[in-house]
């Protein structure tokens, strides 16, 4: 049975290149780390990068389904009114859209940093659930930081002390 993808999936699959390399312990864990604060994380770090032509295209999409409507209803109230007024209606339009693409790109970014991530973490932890324990392992992660435990040790490391605090 094959799961239907939603629109958000299918632009996030056409205006990404994914790689197919495995996320490393210790890129996945720093990566959650700044997501969970907010961050932008490094693209290369999660294996993933924009194609902008095919993002501009989505964009201009979007935008269009949006103010060819949008004209379509205001295009006889705003045809009676002073240019002038329309003139600077239009300037503001104009730099709204331009504007937007950043906080689209923002937003898409932040989507497929988050696929990534969960991705990453069902191949790592696949017992512990990415929304239940993500906080628990980046604290384990931070204390392993200043612990200085060695990237071959890290995953037992914190393996270890998941477990410690599940049973306790």
């Amino acid at each position: 049975m094959t799961k239907e993808k939603s629109i958000k999936e299918k632009i996030l699959d056409y205006i990404y290149i994914l790689s197919k390399q495995p996320i490393l312990l210790r890129d996945l864990l720093e990566a959650n780390r700044q997501y969970n604060e907010g961050m932008h994380v490094d693209p290369a770090k999660l294996g993933f990068r924009l194609k902008l032509g095919r993002a501009y295209l989505v964009y201009i999409g979007i935008v269009l389904l949006i103010l060819i409507p949008l004209s379509a209803i205001t295009h006889k109230p705003l045809a009676n009114i002073d240019p002038h007024i329309s003139i600077l209606g239009a300037m503001v339009i104009t730099a709204v859209i331009f504007m937007g693409f950043n906080f689209f790109r923002s937003k898409m970014r932040d989507e497929i940093t988050y696929k990534q991530i969960k991705r990453s973490w069902a191949l790592r932890f696949p017992y512990f659930p990415y929304d239940e324990y993500n906080k628990k392992i980046e604290e384990i992660y931070l204390k392993a930081i200043k612990s200085e435990v060695s990237k071959k040790d890290l995953e037992k490391y914190i393996l270890d002390n998941i477990v410690e605090e599940s049973n306790s």
